[in-house]
Formats: structure tokens, C-alpha cells, sequence
């Protein structure tokens, strides 16, 4: 399946009964990619019925026990602050201010929260009291009574139309997002929504009587139906699934919340898988490593550590036809486009120092920090840069709500007590699924599947995927560890 035009946008899904893959294609480029797991599936929008184990004065926050592993994180400004798209007035912002969590909630106590941040490495997950409940076009937001809307709507006329219409539907003491996509629609097509969740959320309350402490109260749509949700858009050329089951799930839940888009969701059924015939697996594989290559000759270098990620500017083997400051321009210039393209690919978030080449000029300096919040507009998740320093230093944050592109499909090496990373046992085992699949019909009766030890260790706790795959092909597979196999090496003979 070849992109006949490069500037459109798709969705495309891989689907596999232990995963499911999701990318964002623009102008023929993969710009953001989504992975879930059958057995690890995010908790990011389940709602919990939790209670408080512990406070802390200190750091104003509380652990609260959710009923999943770790403990989860609650901030007093999670208890207290507006969410995300509201904004409150200078008297609502003091009283919040002054807020003690000591003074709010106490140990023991029964709480309702939303996971708001997945669990990333040792941290717990971050839970806050406002729940949100996102439909089409509407984002429900029960327990706090005010009416926003999403800055991406320009027109004022437009603006204005929208509210009018939230404001006079809308039940007392309860508030709304009118998302971006919302834009243009009609006042029954808003309504209905609004009632959709009105309604979620009345099951909601129903159910948490009836959950035990602490327990699931609801779970947030799982990935094919949640980015259909929230990113299938009039802006999504089509959305293109290589699954015929989950093309028939996904066909009934468009058909239902977005008949306008029914026309735009393809099944594919070419022979190549859909990322190979894409050339996502390649994009993939690039997205992790540590230099990426300019088109000038230069590159930047990307090391993404606990605390922050930082990413190093370098001219490399661009010498210019002109003076130094403007080969230096030059190779800043393009390396803001690529460091911004890379964050949203790899979903880096959290603080982030941009380490440009020296600029002696300071016209030079305004020009590539302009470029870089130019550049930034284009990504949805929010985030804030600081003035360029005279040594070409940036500093900024992005939002982190989900594990970046290396802790999801990575882990620490273990041949170098975790000083880098290696893909993880189970990234490699998708790959040896994605690669039978291939191989496995062209057999006669079986394969020998070489592979390290640690990756026949984790096959014997889990055999699912190579039982899978036996059973679709009829084919056996005999797995032969090998010591001397590096965790991501095997072989299929």
C-alpha cells in the first residue's frame, strides 16, 4: 500500500492478539507512534475508588491505594486547582493557593480519583479528585462548574456559538471542554454527546457503591477505539486497520459517535505487513537511536536520563559555503525542526535542555529560539521554553502523560548494569511473532527458532505468542537458546 499523496494524514493499526500498534503518519513521515499490550494495559483515565494511606505535609501530596501494584500520587493541586483548559479568577486562584492537603483529605479516608499519569519507572501512577470524562466533541467534567474550550478554535464568532450552546444545555454545577473537533458541529450533534456522558457518568456513581475499597470503578476505552476517539478527526485522511476483527469493532464505534468519517476506514489485506509495507518499522528503529543525522551533515545527539533529556547540536561534517556564524545558523535552523520533530515521535517529556552551537550574533540567537516556539505551535502536548542563553542554551518542559517511545518498547541493559538500553524481552518477542508470521508459511513442517536466554526464558513463562502462531500456521517451532545470543539477536532456520 504506497502513499499516493504525501500530504495527507493517516492512522494506521497493527493489530495482534498481544498488541496493538498505532501510527501517526503526516506528510508521509511517522510522527507519533502508540503501543499497548494485551496483558499491560495503560491505567491513564480509569477512574478508582481509592483510599488515603498516607499524607505528607511536607510535599503536599498523599499516596492513595488505587488496587494496583504502586501506590498512586495525589497533589494538593490535584485536589485543588482547575484542571487543564480552565482558567479561575484571581480570588479563586488565592483561596487555591493557600490550600493545605493536611486541611482537605485525611488517612484512611474513601477517595474518587482519575489516573491522570501512567506509573513511569519507580514512580507510581498520578491520580487527581477531577475526574474528566472525554466524548466526541465534549470533555465532562462533573465535579467542576465551568465551561472552556480548546485554544486550536480561532474564529471568536465560533467561540462564542459554541459556548452558548454548552452553557444552555449544560446541568448545574457541572462543567465542560469543548474539544477542538467540535468545531463546526451542529447544536443536536453536541447535545447528543453531552447526554452520552451525562449518562456514563450516572452509571459511574452507580457503580462505585457497589466497588470494594480500593477497586476499579471504570476503565478507559482500550487503544484502537480511544485514539479512534480522540485523534480520527476531518483532519485524518483515513484510518487504515490490518485486522478484520478489529476493523468490525472499530467500523461499529465510528458508525455510532462519527458517521461522517465511515467512509475514511479502510481494512487492509495487502500480503506485507502493513508497518513493513510502510516503512514504519525502519522510521521505528531510527526513533531509538542516539544520533540522528541532519540533512546538511550535521546531527543532534538525543540522551534521554531520568531527570531530563538532553539534545546536543553538532555541525558535524557541514562546513558551509559561507562565514561560520551562518553555517552554524544554518545547522541550528534545521536542528530546531528535527529536535521538535523528535520529542513528539519519541514523546519525551518532563525538562529538556537544547544544547545549540555558540551564536556570537544575537539576531542569530532570536532567530533560532522564534523558530523553536514556532516549531513547537505544531504539538499538541503543552510546553513551556525559557529565553535562549548566550551560550545557545534552551531550556523547556513538555508534559509528560505516557511512557516515551524507549520505556515503552525498552529496558536497561543488562550487559552494562543499565548504563543504556537494550529493546525489551517482550519488544523482541513481538518481533519474533511479526517475523514467524512471515517466515512460518514458507516452512515445510516446522522452524528452529535460535534465540538468547533470557528470551527463551521469558517463551517458557509465556507461550502464548509462538502457541499462537503454531496454531494459525500449522507449524511447529522449536525454540534453541543460545548463550552467546545478544537479548535482541535471533535467528529463524
Amino acid at each position: 500500500m504506497k502513499n499516493e499523496n504525501n500530504n495527507k494524514s493517516e492512522l494506521l493499526i497493527n493489530f495482534n492478539p498481544f498488541e496493538t500498534r498505532v501510527a501517526l503518519v503526516e506528510q508521509g513521515r511517522l510522527v507519533e507512534f502508540y503501543v499497548e499490550r494485551a496483558k499491560d494495559r495503560g491505567i491513564t483515565g480509569n477512574i478508582y475508588k481509592g483510599k488515603v494511606v498516607r499524607v505528607l505535609p511536607g510535599m503536599q501530596s498523599a499516596f492513595v491505594e488505587i488496587g494496583i501494584q504502586r501506590t498512586s500520587f495525589l497533589h494538593v493541586s490535584d485536589i485543588q486547582e482547575p484542571p487543564d483548559g480552565f482558567e479561575e479568577d484571581e480570588e479563586e486562584h488565592k483561596k487555591h493557593a493557600d490550600a493545605r492537603i493536611q486541611d482537605i483529605i485525611k488517612e484512611g479516608q474513601e477517595v474518587l480519583v482519575q489516573a491522570a499519569k501512567e506509573p513511569i519507572g519507580t514512580k507510581g501512577a498520578r491520580v487527581t479528585s477531577y475526574v474528566s470524562l472525554p466524548g466526541r466533541y465534549l470533555v465532562f467534567m462533573p465535579t467542576y462548574d465551568k465551561v472552556a474550550i480548546s485554544r486550536r478554535i480561532s474564529s471568536e464568532k465560533e467561540r462564542r456559538r459554541l459556548r452558548e450552546i454548552v452553557h444552555s444545555m449544560k446541568p448545574p454545577g457541572n462543567g465542560f471542554i469543548i474539544r477542538t473537533v467540535c468545531e463546526g458541529m451542529s447544536k443536536e450533534e453536541i447535545q447528543a454527546d453531552m447526554q452520552f456522558l451525562i449518562k456514563l457518568w450516572q452509571a459511574i456513581q452507580k457503580k462505585k457503591e457497589q466497588v470494594r475499597t480500593p477497586g476499579l470503578v471504570w476503565e478507559e476505552l482500550d487503544i484502537t477505539l480511544r485514539l479512534i476517539r480522540d485523534v480520527f478527526s476531518s483532519d485524518i485522511e483515513r484510518l487504515v486497520i490490518d485486522s478484520k476483527e478489529e476493523y468490525e469493532r472499530a467500523r461499529k464505534f465510528v458508525d455510532e459517535f462519527m458517521p461522517h468519517l465511515a467512509g475514511r476506514l479502510e481494512l487492509y489485506e495487502g500480503e506485507e505487513d502493513i508497518f513493513d509495507a510502510r516503512g514504519i518499522e525502519i522510521e521505528l528503529t531510527d526513533a531509538l537511536e542516539r544520533r540522528v543525522w541532519l540533512r546538511s551533515g550535521g546531527h543532534i545527539v538525543i540522551d534521554q536520563m531520568e531527570a531530563l533529556t538532553a539534545i546536543d547540536v553538532n555541525t558535524g561534517k557541514y562546513v558551509g559555503k559561507k562565514s561560520s556564524d551562518d553555517t552554524i545558523l544554518k545547522t541550528n535552523l534545521e536542528a530546531v525542526k528535527e529536535a521538535v520533530y523528535q520529542l513528539r515521535l519519541r514523546n519525551i517529556g518532563g525538562i529538556i535542555v537544547i544544547d545549540f552551537i555558540d551564536m556570537a550574533r544575537t539576531a542569530d540567537r532570536e532567530k533560532v529560539y522564534n523558530a523553536l516556539k514556532e516549531a513547537l505551535k505544531g504539538d499538541k502536548a503543552r510546553t513551556n521554553i525559557l529565553k535562549i542563553s548566550e551560550l545557545g542554551i534552551v531550556e523547556m518542559t513538555r508534559k509528560r502523560v505516557r511512557e516515551s517511545l524507549v520505556q515503552s518498547l525498552c529496558e536497561p541493559c543488562p550487559y552494562c548494569d543499565g548504563n543504556s538500553n537494550v529493546k525489551a524481552k517482550d519488544t523482541v518477542i513481538m518481533e519474533i511473532y511479526r517475523e514467524l508470521q512471515r517466515e512460518l508459511p514458507l516452512r515445510k513442517k516446522k522452524a528452529n527458532l535460535y534465540v538468547s536466554s533470557a528470551i527463551a526464558e521469558r517463551l517458557k513463562e509465556d507461550p502464548a505468542p509462538i502457541a499462537d502462531i503454531e496454531k494459525k500456521t500449522g507449524r511447529q517451532v522449536v525454540i534453541k537458546p543460545v548463550d552467546r545470543f545478544h537479548q535482541e539477536r535471533f535467528e529463524i532456520l
